[in-house]
């Protein structure tokens, strides 16, 4: 069965006029010492009976411990990773959404590899506003379509 997760991807005009965009880099050892490739729209997967939108915004208040910001949020559409993995993603406009301090979920795993031993880890260890431009090269590469298509929506919008 193919998985399936549900994200928001929130989204700002700067100053400049360019975009930004809210994401979070994902936690635990592997990802540590990474940058490229090692961020992610705060996303996580359905759970039964759950619409998407409704899991996108439990997903952000779990990843990140804080409530994605109200307003008005639209499909920006379902994005698939070579794994076959599916992807709903949701955008909001984001303005205004800064928090001061955010209280990251975490997951276990047996670490080091082969030992036996279980340790905790967050399921994201930083979150941030980028630069669109940004954001592509640092986004994992099954999420970059997504900001491609935000990019098309706000450029059609001008």
């Amino acid at each position: 069965m193919v998985a399936v997760s549900a994200g928001i991807l929130l989204y700002r005009h700067d100053d400049g006029g360019g975009v930004s965009v809210f994401l979070a880099h994902m936690g635990g050892p592997f990802w540590s010492r990474k940058d490229s490739g090692a961020w992610s729209i705060p996303k996580g997967e359905l759970e039964e009976d759950e619409s998407a939108l409704d899991a996108a915004r439990r997903e952000f208040r779990e990843e990140l411990g804080v409530d994605p910001p109200a307003g008005d949020y639209a499909e920006l559409g379902t994005f698939v990773y070579g794994s076959g993995k599916r992807v709903v993603v949701f955008v909001a406009d984001g303005s205004g959404f800064a928090p001061s301090e955010y209280s990251f979920g975490t997951f276990e795993m047996e670490w080091p590899p082969r030992t036996g031993t279980r340790q905790s880890f967050p399921e994201v260890d930083r979150a941030e506003w980028m630069p669109i431009g940004h954001a592509v090269e640092r986004l994992v590469a099954g999420q970059r379509p997504a900001l491609q298509r935000l990019s098309d929506l706000l450029q059609a919008a001008r």
